[in-house]
């Protein structure tokens, strides 16, 4: 999780594919009314390139974040991405590139590798420090205020022009549970 608000209580929330199985590996964020929606300047994430892949292959970050792509391996690597909340392109390099790529709007980029067209990854931006990612059991946990607010939810399978998945979610002053279906197999 990226941030915690003061007088939070936990919020589990459960993520389920459209058989309602447990799904892993799915975004979930919470929108608080009135909260910070960008990150600070100074905020910058990291995606590697490793054993010609990009690790790791989901990052989650805060609108206005930077994101570094240092590049581990022996070979040149070719980062672009052509989505629509950020198009970029760092042609041919080894080591890492001087100047990071800022992320200023919400929403989910793909990225690739010009070189290694099996390379492929997603940034998920998101509008609030209140996020994680579903573990093995579809489960993850935010520490949220009490109040009503937006639950929102992205996975993979549901390709990166899919919008996030939005529901309102009450929270008690002791914390509560969530369910959210992505439609996934």
């Amino acid at each position: 999780m990226a941030g915690t608000p003061l007088l939070a209580a936990p919020l589990t929330v459960q993520v389920r594919n459209s058989q309602g199985q447990p799904l892993a590996d799915a975004v979930v964020a919470v929108e608080v009314r009135g909260a910070r929606r960008t990150a600070a300047a100074s905020t910058v994430a990291q995606m590697s390139q490793k054993d010609r892949e990009f690790q790791p292959m989901l990052l989650v970050i805060q609108t206005g974040s930077a994101v570094n792509f240092p590049n581990f391996d022996t070979v040149r690597h070719h980062v672009y991405s052509f989505s629509p909340i950020k198009t970029f392109e760092i042609k041919l390099y080894a080591g890492t590139p001087t100047a990071p790529v800022v992320f200023d709007k919400p929403g989910v980029a793909a990225l690739g590798c010009n070189i290694h067209d099996r390379m492929s990854a997603y940034i998920v931006v998101v509008d609030t420090p209140l996020f994680g990612r579903s573990d093995a059991k579809g489960q993850v946990q935010l520490d949220v205020p009490a109040g009503e607010h937006q639950l929102k939810a992205w996975h993979g399978g549901m390709g990166p022009d899919a919008a996030m998945l939005s529901q309102t979610v009450t929270v008690a002053a002791a914390g509560g549970q969530a369910t959210v279906s992505l439609p996934v197999k």
